[in-house]
């Protein structure tokens, strides 16, 4: 009769439960390149059309120290390569589900640019996946990885930036009937209310940290309110974020003709209108 290997009799059952726990213990504490051979997309395909991909330092799990590593977003997965030329990636993450935050730094580390890439808890459970804690050479390239990041890994806590906007406006449903999303709603009453006579609106930047804060607060799920000492510039320039970072235009690619066509209408019955107007006054002379 077989027993259960994790029985203790004898030196091979010992050597058998052994073996067992020390394999399980030996993958609960593997980095990222070693978990990445235990997901089954570790490989990726060559016909896929790579999203974003350029170098980023990349913090070791245990010794803290960063390490250049050429990162590739490609569909749902982001790999990194030891060198650009590599095709076998070190390491690979699961993006749907995952977390994306910007990790602020201390005044004395000016010029570290840093955010984390935190998997899916059930993804984590199941492959042991470490976070990435990865950090650009700008403040600009940060937010083009956070953005494109955030992107492939989807709405799990109601994120709008970077959202289809059909998408957007279905799931704040939830919140009550709206047309538009609730951030477009809020930013442009207090602009109609605040910024119609102000010099500049639109154009002029608004305080960058407090954009920040205010698009991580909308991305997180909470709806904020901007009370009346909000700089009108700061919301605008909110407003411009969202627009700019949405996957296609407010008026779509595939709508965009008719769009165009709507308008040539009505500017030849507008043209068809003038020309009436001016028969009847015309004809009223006579």
């Amino acid at each position: 009769m077989d027993l259960p290997c994790v029985w203790d009799l004898g030196y091979v059952g010992w050597a058998k439960a052994t073996d067992h726990t020390e394999n399980s213990r030996s993958r609960s504490v593997m980095t990222g390149e070693q978990m990445a051979a235990f997901h089954q997309s570790s490989t990726p395909n060559p016909l896929e059309r790579p999203i974003k991909m350029g170098w980023l330092k990349k913090q070791r799990s245990i010794v803290k120290n960063w390490q250049q590593r050429y990162f590739v977003l490609r569909a749902q997965q982001l790999y990194y390569y030891k060198d650009e030329e590599d095709t076998k990636p070190q390491g690979c993450m699961y993006l749907p589900g995952s977390t994306i935050k910007e990790i602020a730094t201390n005044p004395e580390e000016a010029g570290k640019f840093v955010f984390e890439v935190i998997p899916a808890s059930w993804d984590q459970s199941r492959t042991g996946q470490d976070s990435y804690v990865l950090m650009a050479s700008s403040q600009s390239e940060m937010e083009e990885w956070v953005k494109f990041l955030r992107r492939v890994a989807g709405t799990p806590s109601g994120a709008v930036f970077g959202q289809r906007l059909d998408e957007t406006v279905a799931y704040e449903q939830k919140f009550g009937l709206h047309l538009v999303p609730i951030l477009v709603e809020k930013c442009t009453e207090f602009i109609l209310e605040h910024g119609l006579n102000e010099e500049g609106i639109f154009r002029l930047p608004g305080q960058d940290n407090l954009v920040k804060q205010l698009r991580d607060a909308f991305d997180a799920g909470e709806r904020p309110s901007f009370d009346r000492d909000t700089d009108v510039h700061t919301v605008a320039s909110l407003l411009k974020l969202y627009l700019r970072d949405l996957p296609e235009p407010a008026v779509p690619w595939s709508q965009y003709e008719g769009f165009l066509l709507c308008g040539q209408l009505m500017n030849a019955d507008e043209a068809k209108v003038g020309l009436s107007l001016g028969l009847v006054a015309c004809f009223r002379r006579r």
